[in-house]
């Protein structure tokens, strides 16, 4: 009975205490709260470090197999245009997650103000990825829901309609200003902590969304393309104006300097504007090197022929051009970054540690078959463990300085129409200097009857190949429907040393590989291939849709 009598007296002063303060906050004994959690500014530079899983990854060409410079050992969903409205989109579920986690902690750095001087650089990294995962979602389905704020099952947000692109970039532009002001250069950052984000990321993540979204205004016929281009300008020229980087070079000059940053001895380097940090020592790796070999992503003829001669000509003006008879006849004389990027057949290179000679199999077999019968390069490490799979550490390069050199010559461009000798020293002849190739200038284009856009473009091209850019350059430029729905030619076969060329010379025509009338390789067929002026805009998923009947879909997915 006494026993009973304790237990009875418990309920009622538990029921007395809790009736007390309807007020009362209890922390959740599982999980770590928002009640336990945002104290210390140590709190919030867990939630910003939480933020940097988001960025890009290795993919070597992989990053541009969906678009006219690169072919899998598949027709791409993506440029072959087969994708179908999904159920579900790994884009607007991950970067509707990242900004959620950012507003969370934007929200509850708000409510710290006894501590906000300190946090203010976390709050300045949450404001970047947010606007990063909003362009991601901008530029793959236009206009989107903007959502400001940490929403729960009750908001009225749950079920908002679409928000003009417009303002959603114009929040970008918000979020990426107020960070830049927030955040330190890149020398203020401790070496313990490089790989975070800088003031000049922000400015450069600016300008490449600028770009896009004034190009896109132009070609598309929708919005100010003036004000976007002018904005990509001044962004460009604040970056350069910090003084806070400059163009990777190696010792071995021209020849080494462009392959070299994209492997170990670019690391750390002047160039990089942000990364995603590797180290052989933590046992953070990737397997880039080996997707590489395997050619997972082999290189068009299209990107072959966009390098020009060491004249500065491209090949069908240049009395340089050795034409493709022999197997390395294309390469000679070229821009030094072509044979940077692809593999010369035949050669010897260093790979996993030891010398290796590079033949090729066209078409089919499993030791490291090529569609096309070019042979990737460009990320293929040198280091003994870098050909075992997951085992390069190489940094991966979300933003250089090359690409704001670009983006500046082409707003520039774009928005005036023309481009002075000046603001090419500035810009693309920065690169061709590294390269070792002849300056742009406006008189040699005029004299050999180029055109000043198509040589901003070309240089965009070989400079980014592979770096994941192509694909939203023919989307913003309007020149998908014209690019995409082509066949993807490699080298030329027939007539040439190729089938002399072992183990080439065991390919039959006609079974184990197909090609053109002029005796090009077909590496990925036209009738794979397709583009609709619905596709670039992508679908929504179908489960968004049902969930939320103000979504409406982009035109022609209905």
């Amino acid at each position: 009975m006494k026993n009973i009598k304790f237990i009875i007296i418990l309920l009622f002063i538990g029921f007395i205490l809790s009736s007390c303060d309807d007020d009362l906050e209890l922390a959740p004994l599982d999980t770590l709260s928002d009640f336990s959690f945002w104290k210390v500014p140590e709190d919030f530079e867990k939630a910003a470090n939480s933020l940097y899983h988001t960025l890009g990854t290795h993919g070597g060409g992989m990053l541009d197999r969906n678009s006219d410079t690169y072919v899998g050992n598949l027709t791409d969903p993506v440029s072959g245009s087969t994708y179908i409205v999904p159920q579900e989109d790994d884009t607007w579920n991950g970067n509707y997650a990242t900004i959620r986690a950012t507003n969370r902690l934007l929200e509850n750095y708000e409510k710290a103000t006894e501590i906000q001087t300190d946090i203010a650089k976390h709050a300045a990294e949450a404001r970047f990825f947010r606007a990063r995962a909003y362009f991601a979602l901008v530029s793959k389905f236009g206009d989107v829901p903007l959502i400001k704020n940490v929403l729960d099952i009750d908001s009225e947000e749950l079920y908002a309609a679409r928000a003009p692109r417009a303002d959603v970039v114009a929040f970008m532009f918000e979020d990426l200003d107020w960070a830049a002001t927030n955040l330190p250069n890149e020398s203020d950052v401790a070496a313990n902590q490089k790989g975070k984000v800088t003031k000049g990321a922000a400015l450069a993540l600016k300008s490449r969304i600028a770009l896009f979204e004034g190009t896109w205004a132009k070609y598309h016929g929708s919005g100010s393309a003036d004000a976007y281009l002018t904005t990509c300008i001044e962004a460009s020229q604040q970056v350069l104006a910090l003084n806070e980087y400059s163009l990777y070079t190696h010792e071995g000059g021209p020849a080494k300097s462009y392959y070299n940053l994209f492997i170990e001895g670019g690391t750390g380097s002047s160039e990089n504007i942000l990364v995603r940090k590797y180290s052989n020592e933590l046992n953070i790796t990737h397997g880039t090197t080996r997707s590489v070999d395997a050619h997972n992503a082999s290189p068009t003829k299209l990107l072959a022929d966009m390098y020009l001669c060491s004249d500065g000509l491209p090949i069908d003006k240049s009395d340089l051009f050795q034409g493709y008879d022999l197997i390395d006849s294309e390469f000679e004389n070229r821009d030094p970054r072509m044979t940077q990027t692809f593999m010369i057949p035949g050669s010897t290179v260093i790979y996993s540690g030891y010398e290796r000679v590079y033949t090729v199999v066209i078409g089919g077999g499993t030791n490291g078959p090529t569609k096309s019968g070019y042979l990737p390069y460009k990320f293929q490490s040198d280091t003994e463990d870098a050909g075992i799979l997951g085992r390069s550490y190489y940094d991966y390069i979300e933003i250089r300085l090359g690409e704001v050199y670009l983006n500046l010559a082409e707003a520039i461009f774009e928005k005036n129409g023309a481009i002075t000798d000046s603001e090419l020293d500035n810009t693309i002849n920065k690169l061709r200097d590294r390269a070792g190739m002849p300056d742009l200038t406006n008189a040699f284009v005029t004299a050999n009857g180029l055109d000043m856009k198509e040589e901003i473009r070309r240089e965009r091209t070989i400079e980014l190949a592979a770096e994941g850019f192509r694909f939203n350059d023919l989307r913003r430029w309007k020149e998908a429907e014209n690019a995409l729905p082509k066949s993807l030619l490699g080298v030329k076969f027939v007539g040439t040393e190729w089938p002399t060329f072992p183990p080439s010379d065991q390919i039959v025509v006609g079974v184990d590989l197909q090609v053109d009338a002029n005796g090009f390789v077909i590496a990925d067929d036209a009738s794979n291939r397709q583009f609709q002026q619905k596709h670039y805009l992508f679908p929504l998923p179908l489960n968004q849709l049902q969930l939320n009947e103000n979504l409406e879909q982009n035109p022609g997915w209905q």
